[in-house]
């Protein structure tokens, strides 16, 4: 019989105690840490829900913003084969009003721009020059405004008739005729009527023009209120920036470019872009600018230009389509979604009531919470939305 209670055969030496502990702690160890592999199906089917889903939602983007039509695609294939020299650049600019003692464009981009040649820019017509009207809110951001009153001196007017020409000369210093052929623009352009289409590319081809000329530009529509200086804001390396209605990031394609608000640097490439935009409407027939501009903007020809596209966040560069509510950072607020001149006049004397009040606090009243807000909008509702739809800023 076996002796359990003597000897040295019922027992462990303490080395054979020390390395039966070290075997099952790594016996343990290992099951802890053992994984079953994952299926290759289970993988292949999520990589499949994840292209899918990223898919449709630039498609969802694309389908509401472009409103895609049958022929959409195609409109996007013949595209791609196409150059800035494609297409005959018929110029809505009568030519002949760039020169003159009392309009050269020249003279008077050389007074209004700033030492390294750029100018702030709007465009302007009888129905928003009247009195009380948005040019005069306009101006009057720039007044209240933080740090952008001096900005005056190096803004260029646009006016785009007689009225608003004599108008601009009556309440500031650097206005410009700028005739077109046979296309009237006195009163109020109605969004995506005939006259607005032809307001906005004539615009887009004046744009162009300064830059042939060497001009940098800040290009802002009057329905703008400047409440900061934006040049802090700029990316240094971007010669082609520009304000969304809605925004991702500021590389994204889901982005929705608005091109009331945009600052360009003058370069071979932001002419040779600018041709390219003027001529693409010629595929988008009924498309106004930044129509155009949403569908040419991951095109191939800005790859080959070199010129990349910088979107600036609504935070910053705010609207009525996506307001941001950091009264500490926004540097302008943009009238978008929005339709009708008197909604307009309305909701952006509002911006600059709330401006004024905010300015008014002292820093601890800045920072209390919800005691300042824009309120806002009101009579321009949310009409960048309709139905599902998102539409462009007007």
């Amino acid at each position: 019989m076996m002796n359990l209670g003597s000897g040295s055969c019922g027992r462990k030496t303490p080395e054979e105690v020390i390395e039966s502990e070290v075997f099952q702690t790594h016996h343990h160890h290992n099951k802890a840490h053992h994984y079953h592999p994952v299926p290759f199906e289970v993988i292949l089917l999520v990589l499949i829900f994840l292209v899918v889903g990223l898919s449709s939602l630039v498609l969802y983007n694309w389908a509401h913003y472009i409103r895609i039509s049958p022929n959409s695609f195609g409109h996007l294939d013949s595209l791609n084969e196409v150059s800035p020299d494609t297409f005959p650049h018929t110029s809505h600019i009568n030519i002949d009003s760039l020169e003159g003692d009392d309009n050269d464009l020249v003279k008077v981009l050389k007074k209004a721009a700033f030492m390294d040649k750029t100018v702030i820019i709007t465009t302007l017509n009888a129905a928003w020059a009247s009195p009380n009207s948005v040019f005069d809110l306009f101006l009057e951001s720039f007044r209240v405004g933080n740090q952008t009153h001096h900005l005056l001196n190096h803004l260029l007017v646009v006016a785009l008739d007689k009225r608003a020409y004599s108008r601009c000369l009556e309440v500031h210093s650097f206005c410009y005729a700028l005739r077109t052929y046979g296309v009237n623009f006195t009163g109020e352009a109605h969004f995506m009527s005939s006259s607005y289409l032809e307001m906005m590319w004539a615009r887009i081809d004046f744009l162009r023009i300064v830059l042939e000329q060497g001009y940098n530009f800040i290009f802002t529509d009057t329905d703008i209120m400047w409440l900061r200086n934006p040049f802090a804001h700029f990316h240094k390396d971007s010669e082609f920036q520009i304000a969304c209605d809605h925004f991702i990031s500021n590389s994204s394609p889901l982005n929705i470019p608005n091109g009331g608000f945009n600052f360009v640097r003058s370069s071979t490439r932001t002419v040779r872009f600018y041709k390219f935009w003027y001529t693409s409407k010629d595929m988008y027939p009924g498309s106004h600018d930044q129509d155009v501009l949403n569908r040419i903007k991951l095109h191939p020809f800005l790859t080959e230009l070199g010129l990349h596209i910088t979107f600036l966040p609504t935070t910053l560069f705010s609207g009525f389509c996506e307001l941001s509510d950091e009264l500490d950072l926004v540097v302008t607020v943009h009238a978008n979604c929005c339709v009708g001149l008197e909604n307009k006049i309305h909701d952006l004397g509002l911006v600059l009531d709330v401006w004024k009040e905010y300015t008014s606090m002292s820093h601890a009243e800045r920072e209390a919470p919800g005691l300042v807000s824009w309120g806002l909008p009101q009579l321009c509702g949310n009409v960048g939305r309709i139905a599902g739809d998102i539409s462009i800023g007007v």
